[in-house]
């Protein structure tokens, strides 16, 4: 009997750890490049489930607040695909060089992805010719 309860311990133990969601990102690095200052601070991260379960992202969360990721709030099909908008604030001037942190029922999770890009000086000149 112990026997019995061992082998379908271990049985649905196997079969359960092979039903689970899996996150594929197209790129796990969004280069944004130079980005006038004040410019479009909107990119997307596009991804896949690759698994065999419905993908559930539970939460994103940036390095800081001049990041903001903006999480698909219904569940993934298995073989379809999602995106994490991310937003940053263009109105600091320098390098970006930020880590999204992806919070999901898939396997691995934790995923990390990033942006990277330079937002460029706001140009007075023009300014002052307005």
């Amino acid at each position: 009997m112990k026997n019995l309860f061992a082998f379908a311990l271990f049985l649905f133990v196997g079969i359960a750890a092979q039903a689970q969601a899996k996150i594929e990102f197209k790129e796990e690095t969004v280069d944004y490049g130079d980005v006038e200052y004040g410019g479009d601070g909107l990119r997307t991260f596009r991804f896949t489930n690759t698994g065999n379960e419905p993908l559930t992202i539970e939460k994103a969360t940036a390095t800081c607040g001049c990041t903001v990721p903006e999480k698909p709030e219904e569940p993934i099909a298995p073989g379809e695909t999602g995106e994490l908008k991310v937003k940053y604030n263009t109105r600091k001037v320098g390098y970006i060089r930020k880590t999204i942190t992806v919070y999901s029922n898939a396997e691995g999770s934790p995923h990390s992805i990033k942006i990277k890009g330079k937002i460029l000086e706001k140009d007075t000149k023009s300014v002052l010719e307005k």
